[in-house]
């Protein structure tokens, strides 16, 4: 299958981010495809403007659309997602979310991130994807990760290597 997963931060060392990267080796050692859209390197314009004309947005627009499924990744921002995130959602919709299944994952300043995870299951359910019931979400001192991009917490491997096939298997039968 193809994966596109959507890593919805402006940070450079974000761990959400990190956590998409890694997320994104899991899935590939699964033996799928996986293209990590990393907002922060490949930023989009405000929605509205210079549609036609960004190489960025059209890299994003084509590989959703072609995606076998996808994963959202967000910071936790004051109770929300993040901008850069929600902007690209703003440029995709129906066609290129319907009927595919959708992991949503942040990493959170506090404890958990669940008001951002939340508010993703709602956008995805209005762009027609189908919401994997499972989620993740890193907070607090769980945010730390090795030099190989691995997670430091043996449960946030725990939880990524428990969740992310759930999701594949949903993604699977979603695609017959």
């Amino acid at each position: 299958m193809r994966i596109t997963i959507i890593a919805g931060s402006n940070r450079p060392e974000s761990t959400s981010t990190k956590l998409s990267r890694y997320i994104g080796k899991f899935i590939e050692s699964e033996g799928h495809e996986v293209t990590v859209y990393d907002l922060y390197k490949q930023p989009l314009p405000f929605y509205g403007t210079h549609e036609d004309s960004n190489a960025n947005l059209a890299a994003l627009r084509e590989s959703v659309l072609h995606s076998d499924a996808v994963v959202l990744s967000t910071p936790e921002y004051h109770g929300s997602i993040s901008g850069v995130l929600k902007n690209a959602l703003d440029f995709l919709g129906g066609d290129h979310f319907d009927s595919k299944a959708v992991l949503s994952i942040c990493s959170a300043g506090g404890a958990v991130g669940v008001s951002s995870l939340t508010q993703l299951q709602a956008m995805v359910r209005n762009m027609h994807g189908i919401n994997c019931p499972e989620w993740i979400s890193i907070g607090g001192a769980a945010r730390q990760f090795e030099a190989d991009g691995t997670p430091s917490s043996v449960d946030v491997v725990t939880r990524v290597h428990r969740t992310v096939p759930y999701f594949l298997q949903l993604a699977a039968r979603l695609r017959k």
